[in-house]
């Protein structure tokens, strides 16, 4: 049986680019996905297309695959299934408008936007282009945040009344990253809340949201710490979701930061970094946030069942490898990011038009309350960055 081919198009050729497009060379049958397979077909870089000519041998795009020196060249290609967008936060909306106006299906970086508006604008361009739409939030497409649901919808840990979430690293912003950084620079929507917090958010709301029949917005209180250039270098959120079919008030507590460690000795030793607390136990989800790979079930009958989630790959001796930020996996591990390419392969051989485990309305209810966590502490970036114009030249 011939496999639904999806042909990638990936739009910078920056270092989340590079591991986004690594992962899609394996086979998707070593992670047991049979009826699709993945082409890196095109890139393009907004300096050069020697950079994405370059890209493309790096990640092992197919041997005619080709190279753009500009995204608009990139969106006219007729080869071109879908576009991942991987340019700082600051340039999804421009990005992504560009991609919808020409026809192409999206799956564009989180933060979706640099503000809930913006992606209004866009989830509406998306249907008037009948396209499909998602935000690359990879982690909640890992089979352990699967067994994470599961656990709260078939009851295991009875109703859950809270859930705490924490992304920080200790990353010494002024040691760590110059003033025009996109982790601190406000030309690039930088700071804590939209990079690192989103991770925090995620698992507040795919515990207290996702899995409801009838999820509703939260409320939000929060405080920030700034770091000198006026983004965030740490912030904590309290959300306060209301009673559902199934549970009552439920409490998420998501925080973040660029100080602290979530995992101070890199070994586990602190504990979880997250906590979804039900009536009958609870499971922890054990740090990174975005790439956990252990979870503990801990119920009141006594049951303690601790489960490792290493990720797939075609294995040692492969010759193949991945990582981020400088750092690798071990050969043939992958980094993940293949799971949430499987689920925009799905939907595009179904006919969805957007994700199955966050839908675009859940995706605009977390910009919301990322917009409401920075009205509330006076944290805004240029107004370039924040309109609703487009096209506009950044």
């Amino acid at each position: 049986m011939s496999k639904f081919t999806v042909k990638w198009g990936i739009l910078a050729t920056g270092g989340i680019a590079e591991t986004f497009a690594r992962d899609l060379w394996p086979n998707p049958e070593c992670r047991g996905v049979k009826d699709i397979e993945h082409k890196v077909v095109a890139a393009a870089s907004s300096s050069s297309a020697k950079r994405a000519q370059d890209f493309l041998k790096e990640v092992r795009g197919v041997e005619d695959a080709k190279a753009y020196g500009s995204y608009e060249e990139l969106v006219k290609d007729p080869n071109v299934d879908i576009i991942y967008i991987a340019t700082p936060h600051s340039h999804h909306y421009q990005n992504a408008m560009l991609c919808l106006e020409a026809g192409k299906n999206v799956l564009c970086e989180k933060a979706f936007t640099t503000n809930a508006p913006q992606l209004e604008a866009l989830i509406k361009k998306a249907k008037e282009k009948n396209v499909f739409l998602m935000e690359a939030v990879w982690t909640r497409y890992f089979p352990l945040s699967i067994y994470v649901r599961e656990m709260i919808t078939s009851g295991k840990i009875g109703p859950v009344s809270r859930t705490s979430a924490d992304l920080s690293m200790a990353m010494l912003p002024e040691d760590t990253f110059d003033d025009s950084h996109r982790m601190v620079n406000p030309d690039l929507a930088g700071g804590a809340l939209l990079d690192l917090g989103i991770y925090a958010l995620t698992w507040v709301f795919q515990t207290l949201y996702t899995t409801q029949k009838d999820p509703k917005a939260p409320s939000v209180l929060s405080t920030m710490r700034k770091y000198k250039l006026g983004t965030d270098e740490q912030t904590s959120m309290l959300l306060t979701f209301p009673a559902t079919e199934s549970r009552g008030e439920a409490h998420g507590i998501a925080t973040t930061g660029m100080r602290t460690a979530a995992d101070p000795d890199g070994k586990g030793s602190a504990g979880p970094a997250i906590r979804i607390q039900g009536e009958k136990g609870e499971v922890q989800v054990f740090h990174p946030a975005f790439r956990p790979t252990r979870t503990k079930l801990v119920l009141s009958d006594g049951t303690v069942e601790d489960k490792e989630w290493p990720q797939p790959g075609p294995g040692e001796g492969s010759g193949w490898k991945n990582g981020f930020g400088g750092s690798f996996q071990k050969e043939g591990e992958g980094q993940g990011m293949f799971w949430e390419a499987d689920e925009c392969a799905f939907a595009l051989k179904e006919g969805r038009k957007e994700g199955q485990y966050e839908s675009l309305e859940e995706s605009l209810v977390i910009m919301r309350v990322m917009d409401e966590v920075r009205k509330q502490n006076g944290m805004s970036y240029p107004e370039k960055i924040e309109t609703l114009d487009y096209p506009v030249k950044l």
